[in-house]
């Protein structure tokens, strides 16, 4: 959440939250602390994408589809994490790796953290390039101005 209130930008926030009424326990192989170690993906930038006990278990790029798959913690194709990555190809497989019904393979953590020029940031430097070029508007003297035209009708 920290991330996400730093990023300048937007930021897309999942919350996995029960309901006691309609998903009760929905979320408890992640909670468990004995089934989250095997169930939850812990993700780190710049680090190889391995969970389990001890490391056991992987994320690799299936070489004939392009889909992500779980591999042995010590096979050589176990992806690094890279938030930074332009393309969100990976960030949205990781997203889609987790098994709806069970919550195995859940990732958790930064997907993207992509940087690019902010809306307001840029306008605000269109404002400033615009007063260097043409100085500080007047705006009383462009309401007053005499480049008028009038509707009849």
């Amino acid at each position: 959440l920290r991330q996400a209130a730093a990023h300048p930008g937007t930021a897309l926030v999942e919350i996995y939250q029960n309901c006691n009424i309609f998903n009760d326990g929905a979320f408890d192989t992640l909670k468990n602390r004995e089934t989250a170690e095997e169930a939850v993906i812990r993700l780190e930038h710049g680090q190889p994408i391995r969970f389990g006990a001890d490391s056991a278990k992987g994320v690799a790029r299936d070489p004939a589809t392009g889909d992500l798959r779980i591999v042995p913690g010590d096979d050589p194709d176990i992806l690094v994490h890279d938030a930074h990555t332009p393309s969100p190809t990976t960030a949205f497989a990781l997203s889609r790796l987790a098994d709806p019904g069970t919550l195995t393979h859940t990732p958790i953590g930064v997907f993207r953290d992509v940087r690019r020029p902010v809306y307001d940031a840029q306008m605000a430097e269109q404002l400033d390039t615009a007063v260097e070029q043409h100085g500080k508007g007047d705006l009383a003297a462009l309401l007053a101005g005499g480049d008028t035209w009038t509707v009849v009708g």
